[in-house]
């Protein structure tokens, strides 16, 4: 089978997209608006980029009508956002805010999220998420017009708080208990407790 992305409309070239480059892991993104409404929502079109300055990635893309959505409106406004990482037990909370809601209408509040302060930036973050990055806008990239079209969000990490019990006894993260999950296909998600290790060539 061979496909001409050249050739496919935009819903399918997304769903085609979104089924084969697997997992996504998903950035849960707190932000907040100029008079001080909060917001959240997943994304899964996220990565680290570089430790030099350290820097992430998320991509919110335009919705159906091509507007752009709530989140990249807050950071247009407030450039700042917490990237929030989802492990399995907050994956319930975290699909209920892909709800749409009216702008201004908070998902924190919407669907009973406790929130805790931010230490250098004014959004909040998720108070039960295993990890939460505190960032400040680097830049957002705009690619292609109308639906679904990108506004690739870059962020310096400014600072990142971890909950004590997902650290293992060298003081590093253990993937076992960060129990993370990420997107696959359609309504489909995977965790990572199947762990294997390779070492790496010299």
């Amino acid at each position: 089978m061979q496909l001409d992305f050249a050739g496919l409309d935009v819903r399918n070239a997304y769903q085609w997209m979104i089924s084969t480059i697997l997992p996504r892991p998903i950035a849960w993104v707190s932000t907040i608006s100029a008079d001080g409404k909060t917001n959240l929502a997943p994304f899964s079109f996220f990565q680290g980029i570089t430790a030099n300055p350290p820097t992430l990635m998320f991509v919110p893309v335009n919705n159906r009508e091509g507007v752009k959505k709530d989140t990249v409106r807050n950071i247009e406004a407030v450039p700042e956002f917490v990237v929030n990482l989802v492990s399995h037990d907050l994956a319930a909370q975290m699909n209920q805010t892909a709800a749409l809601l009216p702008y201004g209408e908070s998902e924190f509040e919407k669907f009973g999220i406790a929130a805790a302060p931010s230490t250098t930036i004014r959004p909040p973050r998720v108070a039960a998420a295993p990890v939460a990055f505190e960032c400040v806008l680097d830049r957002i990239i705009n690619i292609g017009e109308g639906p679904l079209a990108a506004n690739v969000v870059f962020g310096r990490i400014r600072t990142a708080h971890l909950r004590d019990d997902i650290l293992g006894p060298d003081g590093k993260p253990d993937p076992a208990k960060l129990d993370l999950i990420a997107r696959m296909g359609g309504d489909n998600y995977a965790t990572t407790r199947d762990v294997f290790s390779l070492t790496r060539p010299r």
